[in-house]
């Protein structure tokens, strides 16, 4: 798959949202259209949407003073392969706040593509860095919108330090924590033994 064949152009950076646009709130829009502004060439990426979310996006992008031009929006594919290799088009993964993305960041992160979030402070919004966490990608994570557009902006300016995330991330994906999913359910049915063992023995639930 080529950038031409996607809609983006050859060269430029590009950033990547696929979260649902039902995600995608004035601020975290504004921090987006400031990265355009200060990255020369840049585009963002996006899910193609209904209609009207994308005639609203492009006047969103123009009243920041952004040509809409520069948000390209991705066509729904067939298969989810084809899904998962269009990610390496892409530079860095911009995570929406204060909702992140789910199976969408995880997504990213399978395909080799860095993930950057800002941690919220519930359940929707602490996805992103616990997935990060997990991928030992955790410099990935901001703790305020502030510190995310700083380190959307150096890491745009920075291609090797990106690369080496890039590369960290593909070493990490077999062996790491976040993709493994036996571990996973060996974890799963000790807590669940652990569950039984407590409510076997008369015990309230507690934390373990």
């Amino acid at each position: 798959m080529t950038r031409a064949a996607a809609g983006l152009p050859d060269a430029g950076f590009v950033f990547c949202a696929f979260n649902n646009l039902l995600k995608v709130t004035p601020a975290i829009f504004d921090v987006w259209m400031r990265l355009l502004r200060d990255v020369s060439g840049a585009v963002l990426w996006l899910r193609a949407g209904a209609p009207e979310a994308r005639r609203n996006l492009e006047e969103a992008a123009r009243q920041r003073g952004v040509d809409p031009a520069r948000l390209v929006f991705a066509a729904p594919v067939a298969a989810p392969e084809g899904h998962l290799a269009r990610h390496r088009l892409a530079d860095l993964f911009l995570d929406t706040a204060p909702y992140n993305g789910h199976s969408t960041a995880c997504d990213a992160l399978w395909a080799g593509l860095p993930v950057l979030t800002c941690r919220g402070r519930g359940f929707a919004g602490r996805v992103g860095a616990s997935l990060l966490l997990a991928a030992g990608l955790a410099p990935l994570i901001a703790e305020d919108l502030d510190g995310y557009s700083r380190l959307a902006l150096a890491l745009a300016q920075e291609p090797t330090r990106l690369q080496g995330m890039r590369e960290s991330l593909m070493r990490r994906r077999e062996a790491g924590t976040l993709f493994n999913t036996a571990e996973y359910c060996r974890h799963l049915e000790a807590a669940l033994t652990a569950m039984a063992d407590r409510h076997q023995r008369g015990l309230p639930p507690a934390p373990f």
